[in-house]
């Protein structure tokens, strides 16, 4: 679906914000990019939806170099949600904010019902077609923007921080919904976030950015497998990967992995704790 080489961008004061990226991105993955503030995240998106002028290297989209492409062609393809939904929702009603984009792509008015009606029904919104998009919850403006795009019908979705500014249930909720228009719609979806705690839930690779370079790639176990590394560039292991490193190498607990998540850690510990058993 995307393939980034050797991509680079300045700002027009001289910051470099990307240093010579490379990433393939598979059609129908889950991908996440993983980095403290400053690293690059947004830049990243935002280049590989043609939003920046003056980059450096090449981005192809569906093996189509996207310098050759026009905006409409790639928003055919690709939507951005942006971290503030307040920069993406203008529209008087929640229907006519998801109608805007297939009204413009020229849909008769039962085609956009129809697509608006199931982009509602795919983000749990169902129902809130009449309300003000200004009285809508944060966590249901985000998943606006969603329907919006999905109305669209975009194969892959770029996410800049999706759960930011939600509570733990909201940023379940939405990592939940990702998962569900990934692996049951069959949307490419890639998100900038700093939650490492959802990261092993839920997606299927990860890269980690540091000052615009990617400095780690791969599934979310093999990334997360130097917590020194990850210190080093200001990010933290999630919560119980972090636990279970320490009783394995502070506490000497003889764990045969380190697990990403609660079930996982789970399975491990009863397994460790079994074999203590068997040895007295």
């Amino acid at each position: 679906m995307y393939s980034v080489k050797n991509v680079s961008y300045r700002y027009p004061d001289g910051t470099r914000a990307l240093d010579g990226i490379n990433l393939e991105v598979r059609q129908g993955a889950f991908v996440g990019l993983l980095g403290a503030n400053g690293s690059g995240k947004t830049t990243l998106l935002r280049a590989m939806d043609k939003l920046l002028k003056g980059v450096e290297g090449q981005i192809r989209l569906s093996g189509v170099d996207i310098s050759a492409m026009s905006p409409k062609e790639i928003y055919k393809k690709v939507g951005l949600v942006f971290q503030n939904p307040d920069d993406q929702l203008f529209a008087p009603t929640l229907f006519e904010d998801v109608a805007f984009g297939p009204m413009n792509m020229g849909f008769n008015a039962k085609e956009v019902e129809r697509r608006v009606l199931n982009a509602l029904k795919e983000v749990e919104l169902s129902g809130l077609e009449k309300k003000s998009v200004h009285n809508l919850s944060f966590g249901q403006r985000k998943r606006a923007c969603i329907a919006g795009l999905l109305a669209m019908g975009h194969e892959t979705l770029l996410l800049d921080e999706p759960t930011a500014g939600l509570d733990p249930m909201g940023e379940y909720r939405m990592m939940k919904l990702l998962w569900k228009l990934n692996k049951e719609n069959g949307v490419t979806v890639i998100m900038a976030t700093h939650s490492v705690d959802l990261v092993p839930v839920f997606l299927d690779s990860l890269y980690i950015l540091s000052k615009g370079r990617i400095t780690r790639g791969g599934t979310p176990e093999e990334v997360f497998d130097a917590p020194e590394d990850m210190a080093n560039i200001k990010l933290r292991l999630p919560h119980i990967a972090e636990l279970l490193y320490k009783l394995k190498h502070e506490d000497k607990m003889n764990f045969d992995r380190i697990p990403l998540t609660i079930g996982e850690a789970r399975r491990e510990i009863l397994k460790a704790i079994q074999n203590e058993k068997f040895k007295n």
